[in-house]
C-alpha cells in the first residue's frame, strides 16, 4: 500500500536496515545515564557531541514502540474506540493500537485490536511507520490496516475500563480529523493516509 515514491536520498540513508544511527547523521553518543526506569518507560540523560562539535547533554525517553490499527469492514467503516487517557482531560476517540511490549509489531497490532474490540483480522496490512516525538524518543509507531474482521474475545485491561467501541464511515473518520474531533497521533496519520490511498486507487480504476 504504497502512497509515494521514498525520496531517492532517504532510501539511501537508510539502507536495508532502518533509519541510521545518531552518529550517521551528525550526532555522537559519548555516554548514557538511566535518571528514571519505571514500568514502561526509561528516562535516560546521555552525554553526546553536536553536529557542530560541542558537547552537552540530551535527555531522552526509550519506550517500546506502539501500533495503530485501522479496522475496516466489508461496508468500508472503521472501527474507533473510546476512553479516558489519564493526562487528557476529555475521553479520547482514536484507532485501537498500544504497545508493542517486545512483540513484533504485526503480532502487537493483532493482540491490541482484538483485546480492545474483540475483532479478528484475516488479513493486517502495514501502512506506515511514523515518528510521533522524534526529538523526545527512538520509539515508532506501526501503522495497519485491518481487513477480514471476525468476533474475538475482548481482553482490556485495568486502564481501558469504559472504553467504548464504534463503527464509522471512513469519511466520516476523517472528517474528524479535519474537525479536531480525532487528535491522537497514530490514528490522524493512519485515517489520512488510508483515505488518501483508497482516493488514488479509486482514481486510477
Amino acid at each position: 500500500m504504497n502512497i509515494m515514491k521514498i525520496p531517492s536520498e532517504w532510501s539511501r540513508l537508510q539502507g536495508e536496515s532502518g533509519p541510521p544511527e545518531p552518529q550517521s547523521i551528525g550526532w555522537t553518543r559519548i555516554a548514557t545515564q538511566t535518571l528514571h526506569e519505571g514500568r514502561f518507560l526509561t528516562l535516560c540523560n546521555d552525554t553526546v557531541v553536536r553536529p557542530d562539535g560541542s558537547q552537552g547533554t540530551y535527555e531522552h525517553v526509550a519506550v517500546n514502540d506502539s501500533v495503530r490499527v485501522v479496522a475496516l469492514t466489508d461496508e468500508n467503516q472503521v472501527v474507533l474506540v473510546e476512553d479516558h487517557f489519564y493526562l487528557q482531560g476529555p475521553r479520547v476517540l482514536h484507532l485501537p493500537g498500544g504497545g508493542c511490549g517486545g512483540q513484533e509489531p504485526e503480532v502487537a497490532a493483532r493482540r491490541e485490536l482484538e483485546e480492545e474490540t474483540g475483532l479478528v483480522p484475516e488479513a493486517m496490512v502495514p501502512l506506515a511507520v511514523i515518528d510521533p516525538l522524534p526529538g523526545m524518543t527512538a520509539a515508532r509507531t506501526h501503522l495497519y490496516v485491518a481487513r477480514g474482521l471476525t468476533p474475538g474475545t475482548v481482553s482490556r485491561d485495568d486502564t481501558e475500563a469504559g472504553m467504548t467501541v464504534m463503527r464509522w464511515p471512513l469519511d466520516t473518520a476523517v472528517a474528524a480529523v479535519y474537525n479536531g474531533v480525532i487528535t491522537e497521533a497514530g490514528s490522524v496519520a493512519a485515517l489520512l493516509l488510508t483515505h488518501c490511498s483508497q482516493s488514488q486507487h479509486q482514481s486510477t480504476t
